[in-house]
């Protein structure tokens, strides 16, 4: 079994190749190709399967990770949308919920007021009405006026048409036969309706969530298209599957029907990658308790693992360049801090790192690609932290001496001290930056960050691990093998999965158990169905997950708990106390008294797919000392004091599980740098991953 991970950055594409039957695993980067992500990957995928004398048509699943769908938002690349909507209510997804992102400011930018995905000329609204509680016709739909709506966004060139109809959550019927309407009128459009992006009350995000995944529908759906078509023309066969930011794989149709599900698609693998291998390295009988920290080129991610669980985003919480978004998400806190971020002296005379970023191209200076502003690879290089031979196996050159220079003459002259403390102070600073997101993901939720793993991968993850142990008071940190690449390699560690909402206020004190599980058994069947047109034919394969957003009654919001499993729920009175007890952890208090109400019925499917295998790395043959590459003069900061220390240098592949590389020192391999500094050691440990302990 042959499994090809893709996962494209903003700086590289990275590439994982897994033969699970010859236990062979290669890795594998290349530029990324902003105007067409596509090409770098096809470029990769020719080199990867020469350097290993694979046939592209041995590959058995592609599985790839993108950043498509995000670029698309946050550069407001999407197309010219229009909207159909409900007689009177054309400015829903202008008014929101007079709910402003900075409370007293005013002069702040309201993202949907600002720059709307759907311009007002564009909102048309028709007459039809679905009343509560149980989806009944007020007022039918008037399909005269779908047509005339239709001709008039035709007309205006509009490419997508989002439609949003009042309490379609309850009933369909109006919008798919709208769609029906609009399709004919206008074949060419991408149209998409609220109630199969996601059928759920609260109308104003609701239909910002339908109106984005209309804004993004046609690049997205373009760009598989034409990735789908260059990998037939490569010879590749296999079905592509596409992470999406739940955690799950989804096939390219549910794709193109749903591409809002790809928001977060490339950090949701890294997160899998990152709770894999920190797994593998947890003790029996302990829990994963994992902070994942991905710092790639342009920013970086962090995630949380709690008890073996990834933590998952609050539906208050989920949203996307200021757009309130309601899909399941991974909860993500993205930071511009990577290794192309630049370091800069603003206009107070502050020194600042990022969010801005050198990208792709023309990259840090030491790319030698036309750059000239210093960046954090800049300093990692003005500090003798990085070899040449190490990055990129050695496949890119490095100019070191163009980035000492832009180092001076950006951030040492303008603030008055030398370069080596500068580019000690772009580390300081990106440092604290990463440690403060980490915070606000643990500390400010009632954990305590010295209790977790860390485990620091992407391509600058391991350079600034240490570090941030260190300013967290974490005990344990983890660089797993081919940190580079984590996420492509987190593509192959999961499996398909589908998620399924229906709303349908209950209380549970007056609820009968039957019909609540007659209503998950229709969202069951969804589930199971969609599993087997992907291709799960045994139910033992597929895994039935049931849980309902709960809260007291008169409550604004709610909080998702689990409710049965495969099928089956649980008692009413287990689902009360379940809610009791989650809404103390998260507030501190629970009310017994109060009447507890089932808001949204959800259910998830998961279909099995093959995945990476762990394979071990050989014992110690020689003292770590013997493989020694080199010794060099590299800066650290020691107990506030820069200090010049002779440092040596390992390639990553000579190293063997039980190893002990006593810091300071630096570990290269292609795909990144590992730096243990002078309190720290690094042990190697049964599978290649490489433990960071703070000697103090």
């Amino acid at each position: 079994m042959k499994i090809l991970g893709i996962d494209i950055g903003g700086t590289f594409t990275d590439l994982y190749l897994v033969d699970n039957v010859e236990n062979e695993q290669t890795i594998h980067k290349v530029s990324t190709t902003p105007e067409d992500p596509s090409t770098g990957a096809l470029t990769g995928i020719t080199e990867l399967c020469e350097a290993t004398g694979t046939a592209p048509g041995a590959i058995d699943y592609v599985l790839h990770g993108t950043t498509i769908a995000t670029n698309a938002v946050l550069e407001s690349d999407g197309v010219e949308t229009g909207m159909l909507t409900t007689e009177n209510y054309r400015d829903i997804t202008h008014i929101g919920r007079h709910q402003r992102p900075q409370n007293y400011s005013i002069q702040q930018e309201i993202p949907w007021q600002d720059d709307p995905l759907v311009e007002r000329r564009h909102r048309k609204t028709v007459p039809e009405r679905i009343v509560p509680p149980d989806g009944e016709v007020e007022v039918p739909l008037d399909e005269a006026a779908v047509e005339e709506a239709a001709t008039e966004l035709r007309a205006d060139g509009v490419d997508a048409v989002a439609i949003c109809f009042l309490f379609s959550y309850l009933e369909a019927e109006h919008e798919q036969r709208a769609r029906e309407i609009v399709e004919a009128v206008h074949p060419d459009a991408y149209v998409t309706t609220s109630s199969s992006v996601h059928p759920q009350f609260r109308e104003f995000e609701r239909f910002t969530t339908t109106a984005m995944n209309a804004f993004i529908g046609p690049p997205v759906t373009d760009y598989m298209s034409r990735f789908k078509r260059k990998l037939a023309d490569a010879g590749v066969d296999a079905e592509l599957h596409i992470m999406q930011s739940n955690g799950g794989i989804a096939t390219e149709e549910l794709v193109a029907e749903k591409p809002v599900s790809l928001l977060f698609s490339g950090p949701a693998a890294g997160i899998l990658g990152g709770k894999w291998r920190s797994g593998a390295n947890t003790p029996d009988r302990e829990a994963n308790n994992t902070i994942t920290l991905d710092v790639g080129g342009t920013s970086a991610d962090i995630g949380i693992v709690a008890d073996d669980e990834i933590v998952e985003a609050n539906v208050r919480e989920t949203e996307i360049g200021g757009y309130p978004v309601m899909i399941p998400m991974i909860d993500i806190e993205t930071i511009g801090a990577g290794g192309g971020s630049i370091a800069y002296v603003d206009q107070g005379g502050a020194f600042r790192v990022g969010p801005r970023s050198a990208g792709a191209m023309p990259g840090p200076v030491c790319y030698d690609r036309g750059g000239t502003e210093p960046t954090v690879t800049d300093a990692h290089v003005t500090l003798g932290r990085i070899r040449e031979e190490f990055f990129l196996g050695g496949e890119m050159r490095l100019d070191a001496g163009g980035a000492a220079d832009a180092v001076e003459a950006s951030l040492a002259d303008p603030l008055e001290m030398d370069s080596v403390e500068a580019a000690l102070g772009v580390l300081d600073i990106v440092n604290n930056n990463m440690a403060n997101a980490i915070r606000s993901k643990t500390v400010q939720k009632g954990r305590d960050p010295g209790k977790f793993t860390l485990v620091a991968f992407g391509g600058a993850g391991p350079m600034h691990a240490a570090d941030v142990a260190r300013e967290l008071g974490v005990e344990r940190t983890l660089v797993p093998s081919n940190p580079g690449v984590l996420s492509a390699v987190g593509l192959s560690t999961t499996d398909l999965q589908y998620d399924y909402i229906s709303t349908e206020f209950t209380l549970v004190a007056d609820a009968d158990h039957d019909e609540i599980q007659a209503a998950y058994g229709e969202l069951v069947e969804q589930a199971r169905t969609r599993l087997r047109a992907d291709g799960i034919d045994a139910t033992e394969a597929m895994t039935i997950e049931m849980t309902a957003d709960c809260r007291y009654e008169g409550q604004g919001y709610e909080l998702n708990i689990p409710v049965g499993a495969d099928g089956s729920l649980d008692s009413l009175s287990t689902i009360r106390e379940r809610f009791d007890r989650a809404h103390a952890a998260e507030f501190g208090h629970s009310f017994a008294d109060n009447a507890v109400e089932i808001v949204n019925e959800r259910v998830t499917g998961y279909g099995e797919l093959p995945s990476s295998e762990l394979v071990a790395v050989p014992e110690k043959a020689h003292d770590v000392e013997r493989h020694a590459l080199a010794e060099e003069t590299v800066q650290f900061r020691v107990d506030g004091e820069t200090e010049s220390r002779q440092t040596p240098f390992y390639d990553r592949r000579d190293l063997r599980t039980g190893h002990v590389v006593d810091g300071p020192a630096i570990v290269g391999e292609k795909d990144s740098t590992i730096i243990v500094p002078p309190d720290f050691e690094g042990r190697v440990r049964e599978y290649g991953d490489i433990e960071l302990v703070h000697m103090e």
